[in-house]
């Protein structure tokens, strides 16, 4: 398992299925994801030990709904950090609320809503070692709880898929704006 791979901490983009690749391919068990949430966790708190007055954006969604996709077509900005996984629940992305808080950095959420469907056909065109299994897929649909305002976000974007013009719709202080960050 690798433990900070340069090339991560460098493009400010934190997603633990890094973590699980291999020479020959990502390789996913129990042991080895739990392995990966920890190093992911390790490398949020040290990019943001060194840099100060940072943005923590967590990017969550469905897997397969673009996340990684959007984050590549975001213009670089030295002190934003794009935290990258499904994350379906609060309970999911506590614990990146809390490492970002203890760091005194912003926080921020992008949600890319898509439809099972959609998510269950991008992931089929995926390398094979990269596809996630339907059920997991399925589950995370089930149990997915969009970001709120009230888990500690300054705000919460969502971008639909379904409309590739939208720029998304961007919630703060308890108000919805339309337009983009």
């Amino acid at each position: 398992m690798r433990a900070f791979p340069a090339r991560q901490l460098e493009n400010t983009v934190i997603n633990p299925d890094v973590f699980l690749e291999t020479d020959t391919g990502r390789i996913w068990t129990p042991e080895r994801n739990v392995q990966a949430w920890q190093c992911a966790f390790a490398a949020l708190q040290r990019l943001l030990s060194t840099t100060p007055d940072a943005t923590v954006i967590v990017v969550c969604g469905l897997q397969g709904a673009g996340k990684s996709t959007w984050i590549a077509t975001q213009l670089p900005q030295r002190k934003k950090v794009y935290f990258d996984a499904a994350l379906p629940g609060a309970r999911h992305r506590q614990p990146i609320i809390d490492i970002a808080r203890s760091a005194d950095a912003m926080l921020e959420a992008v949600w890319i809503r898509v439809s099972l469907d959609t998510a269950l056909a991008q992931n089929a065109l995926r390398a094979p070692d990269k596809q996630v299994p339907e059920k997991s897929i399925r589950s995370v649909h089930n149990l997915f709880e969009p970001p709120t305002i009230k888990e500690g976000f300054e705000s919460v974007r969502i971008i639909d898929v379904a409309n590739p013009s939208d720029h998304g719709t961007k919630y703060h202080a308890g108000r919805a704006m339309a337009g983009g960050i």
